[in-house]
């Protein structure tokens, strides 16, 4: 589908330079002297390099629908992740770095959504919100009273989150995927 430069908005994909890309940020500028342009940053989705380019509004870029399937996530082995396709049970293998560090927010019968395009996975979106148990967490300081006085913790899959001072060891506690924060006490 071909789109206007300037409609380019964050989050889509566009076909340029002969490789698929991801806008990750848009500013629209109107220079004194000349027309218009929106300065886009992009992101190939094959290769992860960066790239800024200005589109014009008389440009036209190919915008691309990327086809979206739900994958339960099985186990890991070695460097590889399994997924299975929810509906046709085929499998699917994926290298660890290709998820990055929110791999170790996978757990067993996890349900992502695999981004694909003409049958390639181009990526992996996990749930915005796990629940995890705290294995390990500093003792509260006395006379901390300060309302942002967060203390470090270790949850189950090994990552380092902070939280507020009451939680402690063996509670679960929800966690934001995206930015690897402390969300709220799980129930």
């Amino acid at each position: 589908m071909k789109i206007n430069g300037n409609e380019i908005r964050p989050g889509n994909v566009i076909e340029h330079n002969g490789s698929l890309w991801a806008a990750v940020k848009t500013a629209h500028v109107k220079p004194g002297k000349g027309g218009a342009f929106a300065q886009v940053e992009l992101k190939n989705l094959l290769d992860g390099t960066k790239l800024n380019e200005r589109f014009r509004a008389s440009e036209t870029v190919e915008r691309v629908r990327l086809e979206q399937k739900d994958y339960q996530f099985l186990y890991a082995e070695g460097e590889m992740l399994v997924f299975m396709d929810s509906e046709s049970y085929e499998q699917l293998e994926l290298q660890k770095d290709f998820v990055g560090e929110r791999a170790a927010f996978l757990q067993d019968g996890m349900v992502v959504t695999v981004e694909l395009y003409e049958e390639r996975p181009i990526g992996v979106s996990l749930p915005d919100q796990v629940t995890l148990a705290i294995v390990e967490a500093d003792p509260v300081v006395k006379g901390q009273t300060a309302a942002s006085s967060y203390k470090p913790a270790i949850m189950e899959n090994g990552v380092r989150v902070m939280v507020p001072p009451f939680i402690e060891a063996g509670e679960r506690i929800i966690v934001d995927t995206n930015e690897i924060t402390y969300v709220r006490r799980a129930d």
